[in-house]
């Protein structure tokens, strides 16, 4: 089997079509795996959806063939044509798509270089499919890498400082449009982490923040984690704050728009909204001379000019995502390699004792030599299998290890060992509710 990962990204679709695209509940993302894990060619998922991708991500024995069979299906959720989806996805399978899957863990293939989120979500996306019992021992060894290179990526480089968000690149723009911060109001719509950071980073520019969300009391919750004053206001104020308030960003995860030409306020001042959810949250139909709106793609400026700061740590963060690509497959092959040279020696140690029984009982060896003549025995099948031992080690990391594997055991009519499903260290323990 293969790994394929197939990507819809900022960098291939429009953001119209990746809110089609997104997946917005657990129910949503529970159905459409289970719909893909009844094609007999794709065995393992894993699916992120994010404000900027969704990615798929799969073990498949016919890497064409479930690739056809899972663009199908999302063109049957999102309502968008076959042709179309397939024209423009990303299809990447094997060490390609590790690679590619490593690049997204660590936040090279983002909106924004270095953004600080994606490996959570990724997280996320892995303990969902690992607790419904949807991926296995592939998937769980090759997230175990990603998050593994994630982290080295952050400790080698400066990529995860700075302004490397979606949200932090919202209050950067609107710091840029009003200038002077101090006293200037800004609301924030909604409650949820991407919310949290755009409160944070509105704080940290010197803006006065009020949050405000249908969900009143996880709204008050979130405003109190923050040491400065941070206010809340009723849902049903939303009019009135949309009109008084310069600065609006707005990230629920809302399925349609809550921002519509219906219930948007006309204003006497200059008004900055910055809508960084997908789904949008703010109807594109909505034009006023006094408001300049901004969804995710329209921050791309800056994150042009994150891109040139940040070029050199890139650099050095891809040669780190190669480097682990590599180790990972060396890795696979020597799962393959150590239970055949583990079973070659047991099966010497059996013979070993086979021949010992059979050499006391016929009266051949004494049976107080026994032991002395063991450890000859042993020494011996050691020493004479030491060589190939090594050899077969390093043919553990050419090409040809797959042929060498197989035909050693069918010299020593040994069947493939597997090994247990491994503990990712990289993830925490908590479950999804």
């Amino acid at each position: 089997m293969s790994y394929l990962v197939i990507s819809f990204s900022h960098k291939n679709i429009d953001i119209q079509m990746r809110e089609k695209l997104a997946f917005n509940s657990d129910e949503d993302k529970d159905r459409f795996i289970k719909q893909l894990l009844e094609f007999e060619n794709t065995k393992e998922v894993v699916l992120l959806s994010t404000c900027n991708r969704v990615e798929i991500i799969t073990k498949s024995t016919n890497i064409k063939q479930s690739a056809k069979n899972i663009i199908e299906k999302l063109a049957f959720y999102s309502k968008l044509d076959f042709e179309f989806l397939y024209d423009r996805a990303d299809i990447y399978d094997n060490d390609v798509a590790v690679h590619h899957l490593f690049s997204v863990a660590s936040a090279l293939d983002s909106l924004v270089i270095g953004e600080t989120q994606i490996v959570g979500q990724l997280k996320d996306a892995y303990r969902f499919s690992q607790m419904k019992h949807y991926c296995e021992q592939g998937i769980s060894r090759v997230m175990h890498y990603a998050f593994k290179c994630a982290a080295q990526v952050r400790t080698a480089t400066s990529l995860g400082t700075g302004s490397v968000s979606v949200a932090s690149t919202a209050v950067a723009k609107a710091k840029e449009l009003v200038g002077n911060t101090s006293g200037v109001k800004a609301l924030v719509i909604g409650a949820g982490e991407m919310s949290e950071l755009a409160v944070k980073h509105l704080i940290t520019a010197g803006f006065s923040v009020t949050i405000v969300s249908r969900d009143t009391k996880k709204a008050q919750l979130l405003a109190s984690i923050f040491e400065v004053n941070v206010d809340v206001e009723p849902y049903s104020n939303l009019e009135f704050l949309l009109e008084t308030y310069p600065v609006m960003i707005t990230a629920t995860s809302a399925p349609y728009p809550i921002i519509t030409s219906e219930n948007a306020p006309s204003s006497d001042i200059t008004r900055y909204w910055f809508d960084i959810a997908v789904p949008r949250d703010i109807d594109e139909d909505i034009s006023m001379f006094d408001l300049e709106i901004y969804s995710v793609d329209d921050l791309q400026e800056i994150v042009n000019e994150n891109m040139t700061q940040r070029s050199t740590q890139a650099k050095e963060a891809y040669a780190i995502v190669g480097r682990t690509t590599s180790e990972f497959f060396d890795w696979l092959k020597s799962l393959e390699i150590e239970p055949v040279i583990k079973n070659i020696y047991t099966k010497g140690h059996n013979i070993i004792d086979k021949k010992m029984k059979n050499a006391i009982k016929k009266g051949y060896v004494p049976k107080e030599y026994e032991d002395n003549i063991r450890k000859l025995c042993e020494t011996v099948l050691i020493e004479y299998l030491h060589e190939p031992s090594r050899q077969l080690k390093r043919f553990s990391k050419n090409m040809e290890c797959d042929i060498v594997v197989g035909t050693i055991q069918n010299m020593f009519c040994e069947n493939k060992t597997k090994s247990n499903n491994i503990k990712c260290e990289h993830i925490s323990k908590n479950k999804i509710g």
